[in-house]
């Protein structure tokens, strides 16, 4: 549930008189950055999850391929 406005004015003036009119736009726009980034990075992890995933599935289903060939190989002598 997002504050009321009577409850972020408040806040609002308490900030500008903690860091200044000046400070507070590079507050901001350092706080975007780095949510932006963390965002990107959590992505990033989800991918390498995922292709790990992929990975350990392919890796499992090889051993069982080399079996039947080697069976297949077996019958052929």
């Amino acid at each position: 549930m997002l504050p009321s406005w009577q409850e972020m004015v408040p806040v609002l003036i308490l900030l500008i008189v903690i860091f200044g009119a000046r400070k507070l736009p590079e507050i901001g726009s350092g706080l975007g950055k780095g949510i932006k980034e963390f965002k990107k990075s959590m992505k990033d992890i989800e991918k390498d999850d995922t292709e790990e995933k992929k990975d350990e599935t392919a890796h499992k289903a090889e051993p069982i391929e080399a079996e039947v060939e080697k069976e297949d190989n077996k019958k052929d002598n």
